[in-house]
């Protein structure tokens, strides 16, 4: 089964990524900007994929990009795959069951070049 991690991001403020592993070997990633809670509708933003090497990093980022803290990681089961929209299972120590993730906004991108207008939802998937 393909592998997740979350990681607390520290740099210019404090946002959540989730990270999950692909076929290909990069970790489709998005930065969640409001702390995880499950059942409501959290504001995110896709950004560049990520190398496996974020699995089991944690503390510093090199040229001064904050630091990482773990706070779950373990294996997901996708259930749907679209552009838009995601569905899947977590199954991690702390982050078990179901995790959507669904374009609100198509195309806006940032000055970082992350694609804005995501919306995630710990869970359920209605």
């Amino acid at each position: 089964m393909p592998r997740f991690v979350l990681l607390e991001h520290c740099w210019n403020g404090v946002h959540w990524d989730l990270m999950l592993e692909t076929a290909e070997g990069p970790l489709r990633t998005w930065a969640i900007e409001a702390e995880v809670v499950a059942g409501i509708d959290l504001p995110a933003r896709s950004l560049p994929d990520h190398r496996a090497a974020y699995f089991d990093l944690e503390g510093e980022i090199s040229e001064g990009r904050g630091k990482v803290r773990r706070i779950d990681r373990g294996e997901y089961e996708i259930v749907l795959w679209t552009h838009d929209l995601l569905k899947v299972r977590l199954d991690g120590a702390q982050l078990s069951g179901p995790v959507v993730l669904r374009r609100a906004v198509s195309g806006e991108v940032d000055d970082s070049g992350a694609v804005t207008g995501w919306l995630v939802r710990f869970g359920n998937f209605d």
